[in-house]
């Protein structure tokens, strides 16, 4: 649905094409009420400000000088000034309008209601706000941890990656401590309450968004820092080319001057600016947008071409966010065989591991007419189960240890950077599945191009362990990295970056990297696979998730800012050359009509090459 602007734009354009076409006899009708159309709000508001004694500034200046083109018989030009005006004003508001969006998805994470154990053993359903320490609460399967609180009863895998990025699931069990926000997967657990929720994870989250992003600077539009000082004195310079001459000068009238004055006007108005700065800008965003990336404003354009710092974080941007099988480890049976033989068993298993594990076998097509019997899940750590008279152990290296059951070693991985399945076939260790997460196709092209492009100290914060960061950062070749961080602790290490001078870019995609997204100069979030919490709070989206289009992001907004500053400075230029030339008595309508609307229209021109900039 159009907006009302727009819609006033498109009838405003249509009277004021036909008065300068087909109605010529009655143009001064058509440009009045066409100027009335595009201009009354404007007007309105330099009348209301000018009772509040704040009325320099382009309200004001678009007012007197649309007003003196028709008192000097220039009406077109007097509905131009305004129309053109009208039409940079939908640029900005769009702009801004794209960076407006609460950050809704964190309410996703906050549980409505806890289930606090009361006398009897019974339960009862409380906000988590009213919760206090040493109160015993039940979280069920599929709900989310309302405080931060330790296990008491129950074992349990944990969905802790919207807290931290890890990608596997957390195991936990007795005196386990568990965090607010997490997601139960499998068991019922009891859990003490240790923290009141304003302390718990999911509340410190959400304020660190809050005042994070009061922490960006608010930088006003371009155009809205110029008109504060190019108002004044235009408004200032007319008055003084109206009345001063006449007095001074033999033969002068107030006539001749007072035309020369509404000409200096209308040459002043600012409409390059307005128009073409704005479509600089937007141009550069339509062209980024063809790259499958969504910037959310012009002020982050310019905040992008200044970057020299990236900071990533490591699961779902660097690297898939997915569990996939990495290689398997064989001793003294078949893959085909050993791949039956798990498969039947593990389609028991409600674990996300096993899930995945299942899905992978099922991809290979194998024929599976081997039946479970007698299953039995030990919690924590896996499954046994007899297939065709053959006792099977599926689970951690902890399931074959309870059994007495010797893991050949010179088969075993490590498990600090991988999680690992371990099979038993009849008391002997047949196998290891080697379950981790890899790279994405891109990310090693993406790292390569921003280090070309100048971009000098390439991060990743993890909240993985030291060896499992360790390795990804050593395959990327990235400047720096650090492991095993929580959300405040991602906020901290940015903070110490920025700090040191660098101004900073923070690519990631969870609810745990809303806060470090918020903080940073620019908050480049990837769109697929990203969070709500973490696109809202994003200055930049990457939709399809092809981080390696980040360099060509970061060429257009280079171009991008030097084509504004080609346009200002033309426009800028040429207006001070014609103004000089109007005053005295040299340059006439014609020139002022070229030093408005033919800068406007160069200057747009040379903004819409942004659409057809290729990266070299």
């Amino acid at each position: 649905m159009l907006s009302n602007t727009i819609k006033r734009i498109i009838i405003s354009s249509f009277l004021f094409i036909l008065g300068l076409t087909l109605f010529r006899d009655y143009k001064l009708y058509f440009m009045l009420i066409s100027y009335i159309i595009i201009g009354y709000d404007i007007i309105l508001k330099a009348i209301k400000n000018i009772f509040k004694g704040d009325f320099m500034d382009e309200t004001f200046l678009m007012s007197i000088a649309s007003i003196g083109a028709f008192i000097i018989g220039s009406s077109s030009e007097g509905v131009a000034v305004l129309l053109f005006f009208q039409i940079g004003e939908a640029f900005e508001h769009y702009a801004v309008d794209k960076s407006k969006r609460s950050i809704k998805g964190l309410m996703d994470l906050k549980t409505k209601i806890a289930h606090l154990v009361v006398k009897g053993g019974k339960t009862k359903d409380v906000s988590p706000e009213s919760l206090k320490i040493d109160d015993i609460i039940i979280v069920k399967p599929g709900e989310r941890i309302a405080v931060d609180s330790i296990v008491i009863e129950g074992s349990s895998s944990l969905d802790v990656s919207p807290l931290t990025g890890e990608s596997l699931y957390k195991e936990v069990s007795i005196n386990s401590n568990v965090l607010s926000g997490s997601l139960n997967i499998n068991s019922p657990l009891k859990i003490k309450v240790i923290k009141e929720y304003k302390d718990s994870t999911i509340s410190r989250i959400m304020e660190l968004v809050e005042h994070a992003t009061e922490k960006k600077s608010k930088n006003e539009v371009f155009i809205r820092k110029f008109a504060k000082y190019y108002t004044p004195f235009v408004v200032y310079s007319a008055l003084l080319l109206a009345t001063i001459p006449p007095l001074l000068i033999s033969g002068a009238t107030y006539t001749t001057w007072i035309y020369r004055a509404l000409l200096f006007l209308v040459v002043s108005c600012p409409c390059a600016f307005v128009v073409s700065i704005p479509l600089s800008y937007f141009s550069g965003i339509g062209a980024i947008s063809k790259k499958g990336v969504l910037v959310k404003g012009s002020i982050y354009l310019e905040r992008l071409a200044k970057i020299n710092t990236i900071v990533f974080d490591k699961t779902g941007t660097l690297t898939k966010g997915k569990f996939s099988i990495l290689d398997i480890k064989l001793k003294d049976i078949g893959k085909e065989e050993l791949l039956k033989y798990v498969s039947c068993v593990e389609e028991f298993s409600t674990h996300p591991i096993a899930k995945s594990i299942v899905k992978e076998f099922e991809n290979l097509n194998i024929s599976n007419d081997y039946k479970a019997e007698e299953i039995k899940e030990i919690a924590g750590k896996g499954l046994i189960a007899t297939v065709n008279n053959k006792e099977i152990l599926v689970g951690k290296k902890e399931l074959l240890q309870d059994f007495n059951i010797l893991i050949d070693e010179d088969l075993n991985i490590s498990e600090k950077i991988y999680s690992s399945i371990y099979v038993a076939i009849e008391n002997k260790f047949k196998a290891q599945i080697i379950i981790g997460d890899t790279l994405k196709e891109n990310s090693k092209e993406a790292i390569y191009k921003l280090r070309k492009s100048g971009i000098k100290n390439l991060i990743m914060l993890s909240g993985d362990n030291e060896e499992s960061a360790r390795k990804i950062a050593n395959e990327l070749n990235l400047t720096n990295y650090k492991s095993n961080l929580l959300p405040e602790d991602k906020v901290n290490e940015l903070e110490t970056i920025i700090k040191q001078g660098n101004i900073v870019a923070f690519v990631g995609d969870g609810i745990n990297d809303a806060p470090a997204l918020a903080m940073s100069e620019v908050g480049i979030s990837m769109g697929a696979a990203g969070s709500d919490a973490a696109i809202e709070a994003s200055d930049v989206v990457i939709m399809g998730d092809q981080i390696n289009s980040l360099s060509q992001v970061i060429a257009l907004s280079k171009k991008t800012m030097k084509i504004v500053k080609e346009n200002a400075f033309f426009a800028i230029g040429i207006k001070f050359l014609v103004m000089i030339l109007g005053a005295i008595g040299i340059a006439n309508m014609w020139a002022a009509v070229f030093a408005d609307v033919g800068v406007t229209f160069i200057a747009i021109l040379n903004a819409l090459r942004l659409l057809s900039f290729k990266n070299k």
